[in-house]
C-alpha cells in the first residue's frame, strides 16, 4: 500500500510536516488498522544482503561491512522503510567514496591541503553525509543535544554516533537544502528511479543523482533480498 496519499492528507489537515517520532507513530497506527507488521527493524538475513550487492558494489573489505552494519542498524532504530534505507545506503556510498565509514572532505589529502582549499575551512566536510559550513554544525550540534560540543571540535562529526544520528535526522528533516527523503520517497515499497534521482536534492542538488539513485537500486534489491521489507 502506498501511504503517502494517507500522510499528505493528515499533513494538510495539520497544516504542518511530520515530526520523526509523529511519523512513527502514524505509521504504527496504520500498520495496527491493516493489520500487518510495522517497518522492520533489521535485515531477516544480512548474508542475503551482502550476497545481492557484491556484483555490483563489492568485494568489500572488513571496515565497508562494518560501516554499512552501523548504518543498518542506525536506520532500522529510526525505523526506516525500504527506499528510505536503500538512499541513505547509496548517499554514505557516494559521499564517503564507498569507504563507508565516517570521513573528512578529500580524506586522502592533507588538513594543510584542506585549509589552503577550503574556504568553509574549518567546516568542511565530515561524517557519513559531509555534514558543511558553520551554519549547519551549529544546527547540528543544538538539535543533537550536543551543548556545543560539536562547535568546539568539529572532528565529533567524525564519530559514528554524531555522524549517524547527522545523517538520519538530516535526511529525515530537511537540515541540508530543506528538502527531506518524504518529499521523494515512498513511506512503503520500493521506490523507482526518477524517485531515488530526486532525492539528490535532500543533499546536494543533483550531483552525481542519476549514479546515486543507480546505487540506490541496487541497495534497494538487496535490502528485499535480505527481508527489509
Amino acid at each position: 500500500m502506498n501511504r503517502t496519499p494517507i500522510f499528505n492528507c493528515v499533513r494538510d489537515l495539520l497544516g504542518r510536516g511530520f515530526s520523526p517520532a509523529e511519523v512513527v507513530l502514524l505509521d504504527k497506527a496504520i500498520d495496527e488498522a491493516e493489520g500487518i507488521a510495522p517497518n522492520p527493524t533489521a535485515l531477516a538475513d544480512a548474508s542475503k544482503f551482502f550476497d545481492a550487492i557484491r556484483p555490483t558494489l563489492g568485494p568489500f573489505v572488513q571496515s565497508q561491512v562494518e560501516g554499512l552494519q552501523t548504518l543498518l542498524q542506525a536506520f532500522g532504530a529510526a525505523r526506516w522503510p525500504l527506499a528510505y534505507t536503500a538512499y541513505g545506503l547509496a548517499t554514505a556510498w557516494h559521499e564517503t567514496a564507498a569507504q563507508m565509514q565516517p570521513v573528512r572532505e578529500a580524506y586522502w589529502l592533507s588538513e594543510a591541503w584542506r585549509k589552503a582549499n577550503l574556504h568553509y575551512y574549518p567546516w568542511y566536510g565530515r561524517g557519513y553525509v559531509q555534514l558543511t559550513w558553520q551554519h549547519n554544525y551549529e544546527h547540528a550540534d543544538e538539535e543533537l543535544e550536543l551543548g556545543g560540543s560539536l562547535i568546539a571540535n568539529p572532528d565529533r562529526a567524525l564519530e559514528h554516533e554524531i555522524a549517524s544520528k547527522v545523517m538520519v535526522r538530516g535526511m529525515e528533516e530537511g537540515w541540508f537544502t530543506s528538502k527531506k527523503l518524504g518529499d521523494y520517497l515512498p513511506l512503503s515499497g520500493e521506490a523507482g528511479f526518477d524517485a531515488f534521482k530526486g532525492a539528490r536534492y535532500i543533499v546536494n542538488r543533483q550531483d552525481k543523482a542519476e549514479l546515486i539513485a543507480k546505487e540506490a537500486q541496487t541497495f534497494q534489491a538487496g535490502l528485499l533480498k535480505g527481508g527489509w521489507a
